[in-house]
């Protein structure tokens, strides 16, 4: 879909490249930015579909005492074990999608740039033609990996195995360079 003549630029970066500092800088500066994960955390809030879903899919283990998910356990599940990783994208992806085409949409009608921030934007290009979402841009926030694991470790008190696995899980930055309009060194 061609968003109203809108241009639509999807920023994104691996974890803990500082892509959160890019789309917080770019919110101050009066930019429009629709963040998939805040999307991704909202479809899966108890009582929504997906939660239910996910819950059925997991187990009752995967909850903190709240009722919520607990991502970091979900976490834990879904990088060690690439089925059912693919089966919890399987179950959020399509809210997500539809979601971030909603708003799209409403904000296209009085933006002319607006900005997706998704961090899995290019492993995701295939999807977002599915959804029928146009990219026009992409921008890449890049930082190398030593940096990113230093990152994840002091972020998330992750040892350095555990970070090299979630960075190991995404696409490597050299060839999402390679998709990338614009790259932003951090």
């Amino acid at each position: 879909m061609k968003q109203n003549n809108c241009k639509i630029i999807g920023l994104t970066g691996g974890i803990a490249t500082g892509k959160s500092t890019v789309t917080n800088f770019l919110i101050e500066k009066g930019n429009t930015v629709i963040d998939a994960d805040k999307i991704a955390r909202k479809v899966v809030e108890v009582g929504y579909p997906a939660y239910k879903q996910i819950v059925k899919e997991f187990g009752v283990e995967i909850l903190n005492k709240d009722l919520t998910i607990d991502r970091a356990k979900l976490g834990s599940i879904v990088f060690n074990d690439e089925g059912k990783r693919k089966k919890l994208n399987s179950i959020v992806h399509p809210r997500v999608f539809q979601e971030i085409s909603n708003l799209i949409l409403s904000y296209c009608a009085n933006q002319r740039i607006v900005f997706l921030d998704v961090p899995l934007l290019i492993e995701e290009l295939d999807l977002f033609k599915k959804y029928n979402i146009d990219i026009d841009e992409i921008w890449l926030v890049y930082t190398d990996e030593e940096k990113q694991i230093e990152r994840l470790i002091q972020r998330d008190n992750f040892t350095y195995e555990e970070a090299e696995k979630r960075i190991r899980s995404q696409l490597p930055m050299k060839i999402k360079k390679k998709y990338a309009d614009r790259i932003i060194d951090n």
